[in-house]
């Protein structure tokens, strides 16, 4: 019992991060469907290129690795875009919920150093207190870098992201995690759970929740589609009804009181494409 059960090490096939995997299924399969938002669809290659022109441009901004970059946006294509040119250009990305208070905002601006923040241009004016550099994604900032991957050195030691917990008990706390670390768990889930090419996951989660750092990666690492809920749609049962079965989504994650609201709206009744709901979060 103490000894077999605890032999957890595995042999990994692939030694690639999470955004080196992406480029490889940009690669081989650009014509995918990579990514989806509202009326908007991006294929494999048109993603990675996105991603590319950003790293480059946070590259000349000085990002690299272990380098703290504030995200400071709602759930979008540009999100996305974000969260992975922060990886590819080297850095670990710290998300900033615009819903929180101003207080907690600038604490954790603060605290995590960040010397760049990327953001949306109806969320700037939040940050007009900031002095570090604000670039908004959604404006046309990076249409001459480059398109091509970037090669920045890592090492699975290095920094991915930076999640903050709640505070509720004392002041919130910045918890990293590395490489090694989100690589060695989507690969475990992908071993359980096995997300194929026709898979198609809901992206709902806040960011700023550890259960979002899957919901992005996994389907892209895989060649899966990700399906981006529109801001503050994971509050509203009858939105998310209608995007998983319009989208034919086949993998999802609910908390469980929020999947015991769900399962009373009787339009659930329709839904005939989810192949895993993933259920944490909450004693």
């Amino acid at each position: 019992m103490v000894i077999k059960w605890n032999e957890t090490n595995v042999d990994y096939p692939s030694k690639l991060f999470i955004h080196e995997l992406f480029s490889k299924w940009a690669a081989e399969y650009g014509e995918r469907e990579a990514l989806r938002f509202e009326e908007q669809t991006l294929t494999y290659s048109e993603l990675n290129q996105r991603v590319n022109q950003l790293a480059h441009f946070l590259i000349k901004q000085g990002v690299g690795p272990d380098v703290m970059v504030g995200v400071y946006m709602e759930r979008s294509v540009e999100m996305v875009v974000g969260l992975m040119g922060i990886l590819k250009a080297g850095g670990a990305y710290v998300p900033i919920d615009p819903t929180y208070p101003a207080d907690r905002v600038s604490f954790m601006i603060e605290d995590s150093e960040v010397t760049t923040i990327l953001t949306q241009k109806h969320l700037k004016t939040a940050l007009s207190g900031y002095t570090g550099t604000v670039i908004c994604l959604d404006e046309p900032v990076c249409g001459e870098m480059s398109t091509a991957d970037p090669d920045v050195k890592l090492t699975g030691k290095n920094i991915a992201y930076m999640i903050y917990t709640s505070g509720s008990t004392g002041r919130p706390k910045g918890v990293m995690n590395t490489h090694e670390g989100i690589q060695n768990r989507l690969l475990w889930m992908q071993d359980q759970y096995g997300l194929n090419q026709q898979d198609r996951v809901l992206q709902k989660t806040p960011f700023s929740f550890d259960v979002s750092v899957w919901e992005f990666f996994w389907p892209l690492i895989i060649g899966a589609c990700l399906v981006v809920a529109k801001p503050e749609g994971h509050k509203d049962t009858e939105y998310l009804v209608k995007t998983i079965i319009s989208n034919q989504i086949t993998t999802i994650h609910f908390v469980p009181s929020m999947l015991r609201i769900f399962l009373e709206n009787p339009e659930v009744r329709k839904i005939t494409s989810l192949r895993r709901v993933i259920c944490s979060g909450e004693a």
